[in-house]
Order: structure tokens, then sequence, then C-alpha cells
């Protein structure tokens, strides 16, 4: 693996305030991850409280994600241009102000257009983190604090549903998904200031470009809505005709292309298409997006299968996710440090591990049905989730490492897009699956489960085959 510059010597000053910076933003980057799937066990409270319909508690849980996606890359282009400092503060602090706001709920319409609102935050604050990252360390050095990103990526997917569990616990089921966004308030407020104070600003002599490609934030953000959300809608929507808004935003991103392309001939572009030239960009983008449509999905059918399958409380699904969480965690650490050592190899390792966990964890419901499944799956999950960990994190060194430092905030949007759209379309596959076999077998939610989660598993097998491709071609070229 190639690094785009030689590490650079700082003092131990300069070294210790580069990594508060980077607390501060691992926070962040916590506190908005977290908010994708914490709310999902929150939802029969929110039912109860406010009376919302299934459209409106749909958009409550997908609309967040589809404003998510929207933002990335437009912001991860602000913060290049601008400074990352003053596009950091600005998202936590609408962040903040909207997870108070989304607490405040006495409507459904108020609780979406917040949720709404508080997304667009969660995706300007992201690609912040990953840039600033990319600005303060340099080369092998940037391995760890994107193998800490990776562990705070995969705790966050994972204990969301247990932490929105505890909460509601304390608070009752009547107010308790209140404090499943009161929570953010807080820390919310800690982190702009001390996000102002330790972030850098713009470096002294960096233009900031008097442009920022308004049709291209068009073009991308027409695209990225009409893809996502006929998949964030697949339950709510029932008419076939919703899959042509798929084709349509993917000629308007091919139309954003061309336009990319045209305009950075005299101008510097929303995104570089020249990234793409980079094949550990284009390949660890690729990765990322077809993990996360298998990863992503596997809270969202387990959460269902515990709590309205088997009837387990919402903390107790949250606690049977843990094990993931745990192993995901470490490893992420892990392999943060030895990436640059076994480069992709490390990636497929994790993949393969991710596998045969899964694997693991059908055969064991398969075996024991009348055993307690949160004891069941606790350790094929645990080692899902090391090989989890030993995925995301190197995989987003090995992408960004090529990525100038100019580019970062860009390059990152575009491949968290990536993610986001992978992310809403494996929800939608394997939750149409599972609704499917759970009809087909007259309730029967273990195997509901059971199949919908092989077919997770083969989403993550295509990842796993790319990574081996990869590595292939380069055993062969350096033959």
């Amino acid at each position: 693996m190639n690094a785009a510059q030689p590490p650079q010597p700082v003092t131990p000053a300069e070294n210790r305030r580069r990594w508060q910076a980077v607390g501060v933003g691992l926070v962040a980057a916590f506190m908005t991850l977290l908010d994708v799937s914490i709310v999902n066990v929150a939802v029969p409270s929110i039912d109860r409280a406010l009376h919302a319909s299934p459209s409106d508690l749909q958009w409550v849980l997908s609309g967040y994600a589809l404003t998510f996606g929207l933002a990335l890359v437009p912001a991860g282009r602000f913060g290049d241009a601008r400074g990352r400092r003053n596009a950091f503060v600005f998202g936590i602090a609408l962040f903040t102000i909207t997870s108070a706001l989304a607490g405040l709920a006495t409507s459904p319409t108020w609780l979406v257009i917040t949720r709404l609102l508080q997304g667009a935050a969660a995706g300007v604050v992201n690609p912040q983190v990953i840039g600033l990252i990319q600005q303060l360390f340099r080369g092998p050095e940037r391995a760890r604090p994107f193998g800490l990103l990776g562990a705070t990526i995969g705790i966050s997917t994972a204990v969301g549903p247990l932490l929105g569990g505890l909460l509601i616990a304390v608070g009752g089921e009547e107010h308790g998904w209140r404090w499943v966004f009161f929570v953010n308030v807080p820390v919310g407020v800690l982190a702009v200031i001390l996000g102002w104070r330790l972030l850098p600003g713009r470096p002294t002599g960096q233009p900031g470009w008097r442009r920022l490609d308004p049709v291209g934030v068009l073009l991308l953000g027409i695209g990225v809505v009409l893809v996502l959300l006929p998949l964030v809608q697949e339950q709510q929507w029932r008419t076939p005709w919703k899959w042509a808004l798929i084709p349509a935003g993917l000629a308007v991103l091919v139309a954003f292309g061309l336009w990319e392309r045209r305009y950075a001939r005299r101008n510097q572009p929303l995104f570089d298409l020249r990234l793409f030239n980079l094949q550990s960009y284009t390949l660890g983008s690729i990765l990322a997006l077809v993990y996360f449509g298998g990863f992503t999905a596997i809270f969202f059918i387990f959460t269902l299968f515990l709590q309205m399958g088997l009837g387990y409380s919402a903390l107790v699904a949250g606690l049977a996710i843990t094990p993931f969480a745990l192993g995901s965690a470490a490893a992420a650490v892990l392999g943060g440090r030895i990436v640059n050592r076994f480069g992709r190899p490390l990636v497929a390792i994790g993949l393969l591990t991710v596998v045969v966990g899964l694997a693991a964890t059908v055969i064991a419901l398969h075996l024991a049905p009348h055993a307690p499944a949160p004891w069941v799956t606790a350790g094929p999950l645990l080692v899902a989730g090391i090989g989890s960990g030993l995925v995301i994190a190197p995989n987003q060194t090995i992408t960004l490492s090529e990525v100038p430092v100019g580019q970062a905030g860009s390059g990152a949007g575009m491949l968290q897009t990536g993610q986001r759209i992978g992310a809403a379309a494996g929800i939608a596959a394997v939750g149409s699956l599972f609704f499917s076999s759970l009809a087909d077998s007259r309730g029967d939610w273990t195997t509901a489960f059971e199949q919908s989660l092989m077919l997770a598993t083969g989403i993550i097998v295509l990842a796993l085959i790319a990574a081996l491709i990869d590595i292939w071609r380069n055993h062969n070229h350096k033959n």
C-alpha cells in the first residue's frame, strides 16, 4: 500500500493536540452514527406516544439515513475548501438543536422533520472527521486513528439497540423514547465547544474556492435521492413503479459524472473523478458499498427476530448484539495497527471471518431451536464482530491512503455515500426476504431470520470475492 505522503515529525505538544482533536471527532462520529440504529427499538414507544402511522414511523427511521447520505459529499467538499472546523462545528450545533427538538416532538410530522434535519447535520459532520485524520496524520501513522474510527463505526452501529433499550427502560415506556434524542444534547454542546477550540482552521495561505459547484451539488443530490428513496421506502410503497426511480437516479448520476469532468477543466469540482483512477480508492469504495449492504441489514433483522418474533425486550435485544460490538471494537483497533503490514489480505481475512461467524449463527439456531437465542448466538456473533473489525478500519485506511489531503473530505464523503446506499439496498433486500419468508412459513420467525441472514451472508461473500480478485491481480502484477 502506497502512502500519499511520508510521515512528518511533530512535537509532543502538536501530537497531543492532534489526538485531542481526533478524540472530539470520534465522539461526534459515534453520536451521529448511533442515531442510525438507536431509534429502531424506540418505535413502539413513539407509536404509542404520538399515534404515528406506519408511514410516519418509516420516515422517522429512514428519513435520517436519506438526508445523511445526501449531505456527505457537498459537506466534505465544503470542509476541504473552507475549513473543516467551521463545517464540523456547524454540523454538530445543528445536530444538537435538532436532537433536542426531536425529543420535544408533539406530533409525528414534527418528529419526521427534525429527523430529516438531524440526518443532514450528521452528513455534514462525518466527512470532516475522516478529512481531519487525513489532514493531521500522514502515511502509515493514519492507520491507528482509522482503527479507532473503525471501532467507533462498529460499536455505534451495534450498540444502538442496547443503549436505546437502556434509555427506554430508565425513562419509561411512555417518555423513554424522548431520552434517545435528549442524550445527544449535552454531548453535542461539549463537542461544539471542544471542536472550536481543538480542531485546526483552514491552513494559512490555502485559498478558499469561491464557487462550490452548485450544479454538481444539485445533480448529485437528485441522483442520490432517486436511488435511495425506493430503497428506504421499500416496505411502504407497494407499487412496483417505485423501482423505476433507481435507473432514473443512475442516469442523473451519470449526468453528474459528465458535468464534473467538464467542470474540472476550469474549476475545482464537487468531486474529482480522477480519484477513481486510484485502484485503492475504487476497489475500497466497492468493498465498502457491498459490505455495508450485508453488515447493516444483520442488526435490522436480528432486532425484529428477537423483539417481535421471540418477545424479548428492547434491552435484551440490545444485549444480544453486544458480543458483535465488543469483537468489532477490539479487532478494529488491532486492524488499524497492522493494516500497513498486511494490506488488502487483512481485509479478506476479516470478510472470511464474518462469513464464518454468520454461517455459524444460522447453524447454531438450527441445531438448538428451543434454546435462548441470545445465548446461542453470542459466540458466533463475537466471531463475526472480530471479522467486521478487520474489515471496516483497514479497508478505510487503504481506500483513502492515496487521496490528496485537499480532497480528503469529498473523497471520504463519496466513500460514505456508497456505504449509505449499500446499507439501504441491503436492508431493503434482506428485509423483503425476511417478511416474505415470514408470510410463506406462516409466522415461523426462526426460519425467516435464518433465510434472510443467509442472504446477508451471501452479500458479504460478494465483497470477499472482490477482495480476493484484487489480491490475485496484485500478486500476478508483482510476478
